[in-house]
């Protein structure tokens, strides 16, 4: 892999300059991209070119850029989010028309949960989650359960990361951080309230994937009003029972498989048509490219 002057590689710069576009900022001029992935102008310049000729950036008429259709691409190619994804809706939805305020599905990445799905009413509480959006793990119901589930060295990187104070009610420090982890396990649920806005209150549990690890975290984040809410821990535990079924059911299993395809994870394609999937079969994919040539560029 390519490394330039400083030692970081020309791939890490790349996705720097696609780390610049926030869902809050999705256009952005290229001095603008310099500046909020640390660059030069020049090699911003160069970078940006090079991402745009592949499909990555697109430029506007207006001279400023946006992320790439391809990028959506090759999301969509990702099992173990968009399968998840989409095996969880039906569920999500079944949630959704019970609460009537907001609904999401979460993930984990590196100290964040990283949110896959939402669904949301008009007049539904504050809520500061995004599809594709990150939140810090502590501040998050479904980061917690995530957290709560995880390898326990990551819990001394959150604390070591740190995470910011939205409101009074957000967790103040380790010990703070260590009680609700202790409680998410021994409850099966946690509730976070008024972490990021005092009018809001997370409630999240675990989603349970094929091998016993927790999979992902489904919540929800209703009115901080002191209602009761067993009611929505039990809907919710119904359904994150169902979606681990679901992942169960769509899981390629791997034990005693050999050689670099033995299949494995998320069948991509679980939310296909029985029809469509015997024409998949015997019949590649409309609009797919022949891979070129072995040795060529």
């Amino acid at each position: 892999m390519a490394r330039g002057s400083a030692g970081e590689s020309v791939l890490h710069k790349h996705l720097r300059i696609l780390d610049a576009f926030e869902a809050r900022r999705p256009f952005l001029t290229l001095t603008e991209i310099a500046d909020a992935a640390g660059l030069s102008v020049s090699t911003a310049h160069r970078l940006v070119g090079e991402l745009e000729r592949e499909g990555l950036l697109e430029r506007l008429p207006d001279r400023s850029y946006r992320l790439g259709v391809r990028l959506w691409e090759f999301a969509s190619r990702t099992p173990g989010a968009i399968g998840l994804r989409e095996l969880a809706k039906p569920w999500l939805a079944a949630v959704h028309s019970r609460v009537r305020q907001h609904t999401q599905l979460g993930v984990l990445a590196g100290c964040d949960v990283l949110f896959v799905e939402r669904m949301s009413t008009r007049d539904a509480v504050v809520n500061a989650t995004l599809i594709g959006g990150r939140i810090p793990l502590p501040v998050s119901s479904s980061g917690l359960v995530l957290l709560a589930h995880a390898a326990p060295g990551l819990v001394e990187d959150v604390v070591a990361a740190g995470w910011p104070a939205y409101t009074a009610s957000t967790p103040r420090d380790e010990a703070d951080l260590r009680e609700l982890l202790r409680r998410a396990r021994g409850d099966g649920y946690i509730c976070a309230e008024g972490f990021i806005h005092e009018e809001s209150r997370g409630i999240a549990v675990p989603v349970v994937g094929p091998h016993g690890v927790v999979y992902a975290g489904l919540g929800v984040v209703v009115p901080n009003d002191g209602a009761p809410i067993q009611g929505i821990v039990e809907l919710l535990s119904v359904a994150a029972r169902q979606i681990t079924e679901a992942l169960r059911d769509a899981y390629l299993p791997d034990a005693g498989a050999t050689g670099r395809d033995a299949p494995h994870g998320i069948d991509p394609l679980v939310s296909t048509s029985l029809r469509s999937l015997a024409y998949l079969e015997t019949h590649p994919e409309p609009g797919r490219r022949p891979s070129p040539p072995r040795g060529v560029a």
